[in-house]
């Protein structure tokens, strides 16, 4: 059956979108997760993902055309299916929807909302922070009641099912309740905060919880599409290769101006740049970029042992820990992939003695810092190049292959795994994986991590070799069709023109999917992969 994607509601201040560009096209297979198109809001231009799976029967509205939210965006469906009625029918609604709305707004009720919202008070709601989350956990407050808050400010860090993430407000104000607590989980669109003028007296918006007093115009809060998030905060790439945090208003302002973000001083926490950064910054002010190192890895990467209660000998002690959001979706998602995808596991024995030359040369060069694991990561990429079918997905219709390669990173932090995603790892080089993967890293252990630099891997690595673990089998990180497992360097006895000397080996097992991959191609895959790692000059052609 098909169904009907509305223009979605991508900020809070967002009232029309504008299609910058449409990533699929009439015809095209569509499944959950696809990114349908680029639409731009008012604070920032963003990658809109489909939750539906099908065919794109129709689009209606074109590249550069702009229409207000919930407008007719798109019909997904079964290939063939007559839609003229959903077209006709959307089109309708269209005309009536400010009359309905004037009647709605007519009715003694909702009359008495819009006369119970004070001057200037604005409630906000718990966001939408990834395309998965339902509900999200305050982790910090950086503001309190009482605090004044501009446009730009970080109010908050909510935790979602992906990452923490810094929450940022696009009122100025007062900070006048928080109606979520530290630690404490609230559904999306639940009661976050009222801000608004110091002083005004906000009990009757509490006592409602902030439904029934917003100021939003009545389309608005007839239904939340799917799609609904908060404009994240941007991370621009500096020229020195740190990341640079940026407001999505001060990142469109920089672009239309033509300003470098990397030349602009921020004023807000963590040296984020805000819109009053960008419009008052003046090329005769810029300083000369300091110079920076290369960020190390979080301390939190082996965080403090916590203190456990003494218990006697002989006693039974248990301690319940709650599941994070984070533990639910892991737990949910590697279950669908064990129990859905047909997994079989390949094993290979890699010789590491010219790697570890190779690395030994490359580090010796002034500020260059490479891991085996960003060799194997090259390797990887340049394999999957020869070997697309291992590069693909799974779908009921059909196998899609991709030629691009996105390789996934499995990090592990405090509550569990993420997966950042280098984009077209196939065409960085040894240095290039090196500096990627220790910001990557770095940010997923301080929950810095964006939601897009978690999407679009076509293939995964995990590496436990660091651990000291010489082989594993893992769960492939779905839709992929393969993830592979790393192990650790082992020195140990080995045959080399029939004579017994000693060598540095490591395993590699690569998890398939057996709806898309044979025993045959996955073999021929770690064939071509020993080949590089074993002879790393060839990486380098």
């Amino acid at each position: 059956m098909a169904t009907i994607i509305t223009m979605p509601r991508l900020s809070d201040t967002m009232t029309e979108g504008t299609v910058a560009t449409w990533l699929k096209k009439v015809g095209d297979k569509v499944s959950e997760g696809d990114m349908l198109a680029e639409i731009e809001t008012d604070k920032a231009t963003m990658e809109f993902e489909s939750f539906n799976e099908g065919t794109l029967l129709y689009i209606g509205i074109k590249e550069g055309e702009t229409a207000p939210i919930d407008s007719l965006l798109a019909i997904i469906g079964n290939e063939g299916e007559d839609i003229s009625a959903l077209i006709s029918g959307a089109a309708a609604p269209k005309a009536e929807a400010p009359v309905e709305a004037k009647k709605e707004e007519a009715a003694a009720p909702a009359a008495a909302t819009t006369a119970a919202l004070p001057a200037g008070v604005v409630v906000v709601t718990m966001p939408r922070l990834s395309d998965t989350m339902t509900e999200g956990t305050v982790a910090t407050w950086l503001k309190k009641v009482g605090d004044k808050v501009s446009e730009g400010d970080m109010l908050a860090e909510i935790e979602t099912d992906k990452a923490t993430m810094e929450f940022e407000s696009f009122n100025e104000g007062t900070l006048l309740y928080i109606g979520i607590k530290e630690g404490e989980s609230a559904p999306i669109d639940s009661l976050l905060a009222i801000i608004g003028p110091a002083g005004t007296d906000v009990s009757s918006i509490v006592a409602s919880g902030g439904t029934a007093p917003v100021a939003a115009p009545v389309e608005e809060t007839k239904a939340a599409p799917a799609a609904q998030t908060a404009a994240p905060v941007v991370q621009e790439a500096a020229a020195n290769g740190q990341r640079i945090l940026a407001s999505p208003l001060a990142k469109k302002i920089a672009s239309e101006k033509g300003i470098q973000l990397h030349q602009v001083k921020g004023s807000g926490e963590n040296g984020r740049i805000t819109k009053s950064d960008v419009e008052n910054f003046t090329p005769q002010a810029t300083a000369a970029p300091a110079a920076t190192t290369s960020a190390a890895p979080a301390k939190s990467e082996a965080a403090a042992p916590v203190a456990k209660p003494y218990v006697p000998a002989g006693q039974i002690a248990t301690e319940e820990i709650k599941n994070s959001t984070m533990r639910k979706i892991i737990a949910k998602r590697l279950a669908e992939s064990l129990f859905t995808a047909p997994h079989y596991n390949l094993v290979i024995e890699v010789t590491m003695d010219e790697a570890m030359k190779s690395r030994a040369v490359i580090n010796s060069v002034p500020d260059t810092k490479v891991s085996f694991n960003d060799m194997v990561i090259k390797a990887s990429a340049l394999a999957l190049k020869k070997h697309p079918k291992i590069n693909s997905q799974w779908s009921a219709d059909a196998i899609t292959i991709n030629y691009h390669v996105n390789i996934g990173v499995a990090v592990a932090v405090e509550d569990g795994l993420v997966v950042p995603v280098l984009p077209f790892t196939d065409g960085m080089s040894l240095s290039q994986i090196g500096t990627s993967v220790r910001d990557l890293a770095g940010r997923a252990k301080n929950k810095k991590l964006l939601p897009t630099e978690m999407e679009g891997s076509t293939f995964t690595i995990s590496n436990l070799g660091m651990f000291g673990i010489t082989e594993f089998n893992s769960i492939i990180n779905q839709p992929n069709s393969a993830i592979l497992s790393v192990g650790a360097i082992v020195e140990k006895p080995v045959v080399k023109n029939g004579q017994i000397v000693v060598g540095n080996t490591m395993m590699l097992s690569l998890a398939c999917d057996h709806r898309t991959i044979d025993g045959a191609t996955g073999a021929q895959f770690l064939q071509t992969l020993k080949q590089y790692i074993e002879n790393p000059v060839t990486m380098l052609a």
